[in-house]
């Protein structure tokens, strides 16, 4: 069955970004996905979503669910029929809606799997915290607005970070089939991304000296967007091979 177009509001999306040894994600990614390269590290990071209205296309705004949502990601980037294909790997979606855990993999590309949430936001100061329920993985951030994008590796500014990212609007999130990975397109005319200064990050999967041996992921910046539409078409899935690792797909706990 065809997943329905989606529509809602990003109420506040946190991007939490590593710059990473390329060598170390390349195992952690399924053929034909290979590392994003920005001056030779791999980007990876931890994705706090706050979406509100979220409903299929068409329906009333009203209908329209709030939940709290995270994604681990990976840019990446592959050869495809059309030329060079840039987007993003999703190993992993947690979400604090019970909806958002069932239809995720039927109505909506991508499983996702159970987490809780503690949150503590004005409009220029976040703090905010999540564990998974199966304790896959957590991470506690703490982030305010800035004027600028400082001390980034990764981005020469914030306008540099902003097409980055605007450039892999693409997911490609893991599925119930372990052959394939079932993708979605993020769609807006109103991309605005601010910049953060980050006081703390913690991540239980960042942080893991068996994923990523010490030295080898370095936190680089934070990035904001928030009260920004958007609509989440399906694209076709797309056929994966898994390397022989465990790391390659998550556990569902």
């Amino acid at each position: 069955m065809k997943s329905p177009t989606i529509e809602g509001v990003i109420q506040r999306r946190l991007l939490i970004n590593y710059r990473v040894d390329p060598d170390v994600v390349e195992p952690l990614l399924p053929a034909p996905f290979r590392p994003q390269l920005v001056h030779g590290h791999a980007v990876a990071g931890i994705c706090l979503l706050s979406l509100t209205e979220l409903r299929p296309r068409g329906l009333p705004r009203w209908v329209g669910v709030h939940s709290q949502n995270v994604a681990h990601r990976f840019a990446v980037e592959w050869d495809a029929p059309d030329g060079l294909g840039q987007g993003v790997y999703i190993p992993r979606r947690d979400s604090g809606s019970l909806l958002n855990v069932i239809v995720g993999g039927r109505a909506f590309p991508g499983r996702h799997h159970r987490a809780r949430f503690i949150l503590a936001e004005t409009d220029s100061e976040f703090d905010i915290t999540f564990q998974s329920t199966d304790r896959w993985a957590g991470a506690h951030v703490q982030a305010r607005l800035d004027a600028a994008l400082n001390g980034s590796v990764l981005f020469a500014d914030n306008n540099d970070a902003s097409r980055f990212f605007e450039d892999g609007s693409i997911g490609y999130s893991d599925s119930s089939d372990p052959s394939k990975v079932e993708g979605v397109h993020l769609v807006t005319n109103a991309w605005q991304v601010q910049p953060l200064t980050l006081s703390a990050v913690t991540s239980t999967y960042f942080d893991d000296p068996a994923r990523f041996p010490p030295g080898s992921a370095t936190l680089d910046c934070g990035l904001l967007m928030r009260n920004v539409p958007v609509t989440w078409e399906p694209v076709a899935p797309l056929q994966v091979r898994r390397r022989d690792t465990a790391e390659a797909r998550p556990s569902d706990g």
